[in-house]
């Protein structure tokens, strides 16, 4: 038995990164996957036919997370195709990394919304069948850097740091009905975007981990599987950090 056979997800901000990783890995653990994006092309047509390829139901959604109206709409979409939501992953997530000085509002503004915003959008769209079901897993994307900041991340740090106020108000007022709701904080995970930092930068990085080595997306993945399945059933409103001990 699959430990999500059955089961129905919307993943955001799932063509590529860690997001397509949680996407490819509840597939394989037997989930439906309706997966957004900023835009349907052909990243995200490329990573709609990899999932159905481990013969599960997926569609592929062009959403801009930050917009409420935009995400209700597509929520709305999506539980009509699907008929039910038993997972949510908010990982839609952007950088615009600068010093506080240099700062401008746009850039605030930009990460603050897509990054934060996004969650409530997805959250409230997907509260209402959620609550009809009585069951249901949220799991949002944070950071480490929402726990401990980092310079020239306000924006950033900010924005995932409030994840993790939101992901436990949201466990309180919903635990009541079943539903689930949880954070993960990655580490230095390595993606297409941190790939490109230089080789000194990333064994800089890699030598301040216990573990030694950079994390991947598959390992944010399999912790979303254990979120989102019955293993955790007893698990809500908790920061979970996979960071290889980078961040204790």
């Amino acid at each position: 038995m699959k430990l999500l056979e059955g089961k129905t997800a919307i993943i955001t901000g799932a063509s590529r990164g860690i997001g397509k990783a949680v996407a490819i890995e509840f597939a394989k653990q037997g989930a439906n996957i309706a997966f957004t994006d900023l835009f349907y092309n052909e990243v995200a047509i490329e990573t709609e036919k990899e999932i159905a390829s481990y013969g599960v139901k997926v569609k592929a959604y062009a959403s801009d997370a930050s917009n409420f109206a935009d995400t209700d709409k597509v929520v709305n979409e999506i539980v009509k195709e699907f008929g039910a939501v038993d997972i949510l992953v908010n990982n839609a997530g952007i950088t615009k990394d600068t010093l506080l000085m240099r700062m401008t509002e746009e850039q605030w503004d930009a990460v603050i919304n897509v990054n934060l915003k996004s969650v409530f959008n997805f959250t409230k769209a997907v509260q209402r069948t959620m609550l009809k079901q009585r069951s249901g897993s949220i799991i949002n994307m944070s950071s480490v850097v929402g726990v401990s900041g980092n310079a020239g991340q306000a924006n950033y740090s900010a924005s995932k740091a409030g994840i993790i106020g939101f992901t436990k108000s949201v466990a309180k007022e919903l635990g009541s009905r079943g539903i689930r709701s949880n954070a993960i904080a990655p580490g230095f995970i390595i993606t297409e975007m941190t790939g490109k930092l230089p080789e000194d930068v990333r064994k800089e990085w890699e030598s301040k981990i216990p573990l030694r080595r950079g994390g991947t997306p598959e390992d944010i993945a399999k912790t979303c599987v254990y979120l989102g399945c019955d293993l955790s059933a007893y698990v809500t409103g908790q920061t979970i950090h996979v960071c290889g001990g980078m961040n204790m």
